[in-house]
């Protein structure tokens, strides 16, 4: 091996942007986080952000890392982005932002659009898939820009993901990687390319295929560093630019999750579980897996779109006693809330949680509410985050089985990543209620390493994907399940929360059309 052996992941999340640097055995010898601001809010429900200021978080990481250490540039053989999901920014024909990118965040809809007509049409009545093609069109941000900002979609030359942006930041050439097409956009995720002429997608959304980059697959070359990017960023000139993938395929990938039979739970903001096929399964019927971050690869994913979230807002509503306590010991908050439920049994004394904080498509519906069931005078604040954390692992353990059914492969193992991870209690919960092993990757920073792995084949530090997954992913702590708390969970998934959405869906539906909510 050349000096030039490491591998510099830069991963884009929601709240931060990391700069990351790995050696070829996976470790991670050099990291510079940059906190930044998740969005603005123009109008409620709006989320929003300046590009360039994302690009100067993005060099700002970079050259912090360089600060640390000048030397580690030099080490550097190829790059690779990893980045939050399905947020869409406009460009000019220079490249040039033409308006704030619309953050995954964004809850704004385009109602009343015209049906998609024709033989689809006339398919999608005959499958029932008329709610979910409206539903995506409501969704698809083009379709907003459309309708209310017709001169900003007139003057667009490209219409980008913030991975694909990013990307002509810094090779100077309008293109993507395939493992980063999660978003309301015209891809065929069965062929992994761009939709046919022919499909609905090109009439459900007013998007022309020459506002699309090109897209390479995963691990491949996309670009070098281009000088005027290098004296932004600190990356020197000409470093190769290797195709990555967005963030829950990454982590996936750097939790060493290549085989359909183990399972990647992302305890992150969104809640994930993921498996990684070679074969194209759907979830659940007409929606589609999304692209891995291997090539010709699909990851099967089931998503708790509040996920995590529901445990930064516990702290914020009911935890500010051990957020100050954790400041002035200098710990994360998740130690003392580990310590808070040490006393709490498995079950959390009967109260059972439905995380359904944000409606979904179809499993759950657009009217799905949270619940949570089996209150009493003994419960406490203590009582509620266990079954937070509980009723977590119950969804992404449902979405795991139907995942189970739909592709005929049993999971022997899960690997959990995220933020949630890091607390010894969740991964705890999660071995006893999935019945199985539950294992930390060796490192924090899964997604970043996924990255990383990818840039290592592209660049030849590793010759292919098995012999880069076997080198650079480890296993950390590994949690085996309780028998007993396994039966008790058990009890409950079967009897209590597996029934649970079925018997409250009629009131969530009732609270909709009464209320307008959720719209």
């Amino acid at each position: 091996m050349t000096s030039a052996d490491h591998l510099l992941a830069i991963d884009f999340g929601t709240q931060s942007v990391r700069a990351l640097l790995f050696d070829p055995r996976g470790d991670l010898v050099a990291r510079n986080k940059v906190d930044v601001e998740p969005y603005f809010s123009d109008h409620p429900g709006w989320a929003e952000q300046d590009p360039l200021y994302m690009w100067r978080s993005l060099c700002e990481a970079c050259q912090g890392l360089w600060n640390k250490d000048p030397s580690a540039k030099e080490k550097v053989a190829g790059i690779a982005l990893t980045t939050q999901r399905a947020t869409m920014i406009n460009v000019d024909v220079g490249g040039k932002p033409l308006r704030p990118a619309i953050i995954w965040l964004d809850q704004r809809r385009t109602e009343g659009l015209p049906e998609v007509s024709g033989l689809w049409g006339l398919a999608f009545r005959a499958v029932r898939m008329r709610q979910t093609v409206a539903h995506f069109q409501a969704e698809a941000e083009a379709n907003w820009l459309m309708r209310h900002q017709r001169e900003i979609w007139d003057r667009t030359h490209k219409y980008l993901f913030l991975s694909g942006f990013l990307a002509h930041r810094l090779c100077d050439r309008y293109v993507d990687s395939i493992g980063c097409q999660v978003g309301y956009v015209p891809f065929d995720y069965r062929r992994l390319r761009w939709a046919g002429p022919r499909d609905w997608k090109w009439q459900a959304i007013p998007v022309k295929r020459d506002l699309m980059p090109e897209l390479v697959p995963p691990g491949q070359q996309m670009g070098e560093i281009t000088r005027e990017s290098a004296e932004a960023t600190g990356i020197p000139v000409g470093t190769p630019l290797i195709a990555g993938a967005a963030d829950k395929a990454c982590e996936a990938l750097g939790a060493g999750c290549i085989e359909p039979d183990v399972a990647c739970l992302s305890y992150g903001t969104s809640a994930t579980i993921n498996t990684t096929h070679k074969k194209y399964v759907e979830p659940v019927p007409m929606l589609p897996p999304f692209p891995a971050a291997v090539p010709n690869a699909y990851s099967l994913e089931v998503q708790i779109y509040r996920g995590y979230w529901m445990v930064s807002w516990f702290k914020a509503e009911f935890g500010l006693r051990e957020m100050r306590i954790a400041e002035k010991r200098g710990i994360e908050p998740e130690a003392l809330f580990d310590e808070l439920i040490a006393d709490v049994p498995p079950g959390s004394m009967g109260l059972v949680l439905q995380p359904y904080w944000s409606p979904g498509v179809k499993v759950p519906g657009p009217e799905a509410k949270g619940a949570v069931i089996g209150f009493g005078d003994v419960h406490t604040r203590a009582h509620f985050y266990r079954a937070i954390l509980e009723g977590l692992a119950y969804a992404l353990r449902e979405g795991g089985e139907r995942c189970q059914r739909r592709s005929g492969v049993p999971l022997s193992e899960i690997r959990v990543a995220g933020g949630g991870s890091q607390s010894d209690a969740a991964m705890q919960i999660t071995a006893d209620i999935f019945g199985m092993p539950a294992s930390r990757p060796h490192l924090y920073e899964a997604s970043g390493l996924g990255a990383a792995i990818d840039a290592a084949v592209g660049v030849g530090v590793h010759p292919d994907f098995t012999t880069a997954v076997k080198e650079m992913t480890h296993i950390g702590d590994t949690f085996d399940p309780d028998p007993k708390n396994r039966a008790i969970y058990d009890g409950l998934y079967h009897e209590v929360y597996l029934k649970m959405y079925r018997r409250l869906q009629p009131m969530y539906q009732k609270i909709r059309s009464i209320t307008g909510y959720p719209p």
